[in-house]
């Protein structure tokens, strides 16, 4: 049964999604920015519900109170793809940097163009950084968004070593704005690189804001603990819930 919902899920997923963009996104693509914006959030909570019917997975959020107002910075764990849809649906103009390359990608790249991400050339290291710095700048300063972040700079396996990287402090000490820590446990429950999708609730752990003024490798250091901290804990409580549902919960580690 686990196979059977995980294939129904996936096949539901992607052919929503693809409605989604041709259906909804790309004629937003002629109006305001926040059409296509609501689109994006409508889009994400239609998955969730999917999600949640089909395979059983559900999520929780706490922290929503630690959010404050104007542009911020968003630092979250990755684990999973799921981070990257439902993250946009707790702000009101989340901004992301991501690889240039998804915005070649027909239809979906116009909807990234169009929102206003930030594309970064992951090949030009220092130049890369000083361009994302002064367009986040403009997104955060001039716009008050919310740059979403993911520290590792990648998807890492429930329960790796972490890999924090340097750019994260980088951000943080030339905008001079909040940062919001962000942990959670979502790839026990949508693991990457892997087909299954496991019944559950996905944990997600906003805490406090780090106010702006620290040195970056203070900064850093107290980034790291308190989003592993709290992630190793939420991993925890989901290895028990799988394990309770007969599920293996060490399936989800990988190399």
């Amino acid at each position: 049964m686990l196979v059977l919902r995980s294939l129904v899920f996936n096949v539901l997923f992607y052919l929503n999604l693809a409605c989604w963009l041709v259906f909804a996104a790309f004629p937003s693509l002629l109006l305001p920015r926040r059409y296509l914006l609501k689109v994006s959030v409508t889009w994400a909570k239609t998955a969730l519900w999917l999600m949640r019917v089909t395979t059983g997975t559900r999520y929780e959020i706490t922290g929503l109170e630690n959010i404050p107002a104007g542009g911020l910075m968003v630092a979250s764990k990755h684990q999973s793809f799921w981070e990257t849809f439902v993250l946009v649906t707790l702000f009101p103009d989340p901004v992301f940097i991501l690889k240039r390359e998804l915005t070649w990608i027909p239809f979906f790249g116009w909807c990234l163009t169009k929102l206003k991400m930030i594309p970064v050339d992951r090949g030009g290291r220092a130049r890369a950084l000083s361009h994302v710095t002064r367009r986040a700048r403009v997104e955060l300063g001039e716009r008050g968004r919310q740059l979403l972040i993911f520290p590792e700079g990648t998807r890492t396996a429930a329960g790796a070593p972490p890999d924090y990287k340097f750019g994260v402090a980088h951000l943080y000490s030339d905008l001079g704005v909040p940062c919001l820590p962000v942990a959670l446990n979502s790839g026990l429950y949508w693991p990457r690189r892997k087909f299954l999708r496991r019944p559950g609730t996905i944990r997600v752990e906003i805490m406090p804001p780090i106010a702006p003024g620290m040195s970056k490798a203070s900064f850093q250091a107290l980034l790291q603990e308190r989003i592993e901290t709290a992630s190793d804990r939420l991993l925890a409580q989901g290895r028990a819930e799988l394990a309770a549902l007969g599920l293996d919960p060490l399936a989800s580690r990988q190399t």
